[in-house]
């Protein structure tokens, strides 16, 4: 006995999947029309860093904003990989504060760890996925100059000034900078760097579109026991009074981010580097994920 219907057929089903991927494509079109050529500085950090596929996924990320006009800048972290360097090295950390001193012993760590394996690892991965990725540190050219935080805290600095003209010419041949947080301070000595404030700092001094960090959280929650209490949009005008009620290193993240802002960057994204392509899905899609910090005149992306 017949319906009257055809059977459901494999070709079918292949075309129902790539009409679905072409909405996908139209989807993302006035976002990438919007954001072609802007600067785009990304804190890469985090599980984004240590897992595997997180690392695939956003390596892939980060050349696919290449491949169409976007002109993406990392600044990467490495905590957890100089505490281990130090451990093999037999470097006793110290902490003042909660902040890790650097004496000179420690700096070496840093500077081999940051410059000599994570950086060119970064790289690797970036080119491997179709990037055209170069890595430096903040002492090459006098990219990013420091003054000292604390004199108790060693050889720890945070930004004073950043000659941007490395990374202009950079990001204008096509080549993503991988950038370690390492500085150079009056002194002609290097110095340690908060990456997610070098980030900030970085933003500014190129006059982002975006400053994007990778955490390990979804987002800024207004109370971080409630995960309803998630904060999708906060306008800068805003930020004040969330940083009351903060602590730990999201402190940091809002700190240079209000910066940043304040000093002409449209837009920042605190996302969950635990989600794959995270960075695709804040910068190409209406919903995004996590949390959006923006100028308070923003507006939303229309078109279709």
């Amino acid at each position: 006995m017949t319906t009257g219907h055809t059977q459901p057929s494999v070709d079918r089903a292949r075309l129902a999947s790539t009409m679905g991927k072409a909405r996908i494509l139209m989807e993302a079109m006035p976002y990438i029309k919007r954001f072609s050529g802007a600067i785009v500085v990304i804190k890469y950090g985090g599980s984004a860093m240590v897992d595997e596929d997180l690392q695939s996924s956003f390596a892939a990320d980060v050349a696919l904003l290449s491949l169409v006009g976007l002109r993406p800048v990392i600044v990467h972290g490495g905590g957890p990989q100089i505490s281990r360097a130090m451990d093999k090295a037999d470097v006793s950390p110290e902490w003042v504060n909660g902040l890790r001193v650097t004496d000179q012993a420690t700096m070496a760590v840093v500077q081999q760890v940051l410059a000599g394996s994570v950086n060119p690892e970064i790289v690797r991965l970036l080119v491997g996925h179709g990037a055209r990725a170069v890595g430096l540190t903040g002492i090459d050219a006098g990219l990013l100059k420091v003054v000292q935080l604390d004199p108790a805290l060693g050889f720890v600095g945070k930004v004073d000034s950043v000659d941007t003209r490395l990374l202009r010419g950079m990001v204008e041949s096509g080549i993503v900078p991988v950038v370690a947080p390492i500085g150079v301070g009056p002194d002609g000595k290097a110095y340690n760097l908060n990456a997610d404030s070098a980030a900030g700092a970085v933003a500014s001094a190129l006059g982002a579109q975006k400053l994007i960090y990778l955490t390990d959280v979804e987002g800024v929650y207004k109370d971080f026991s409630d995960p309803d209490s998630l904060i999708t949009r906060i306008a800068l005008s805003e930020t004040a009074d969330l940083l009351e009620g903060l602590d730990g290193g999201m402190v940091p993240k809002i700190k240079s981010s209000i910066g940043a802002l304040t000093d002409g960057v449209r837009q920042a994204h605190i996302l969950d580097g635990r989600v794959q392509h995270a960075v695709l899905l804040e910068v190409f899609t209406p919903e995004g994920i996590g949390t959006m910090i923006t100028q308070d005149d923003w507006q939303p992306v229309h078109g279709t």
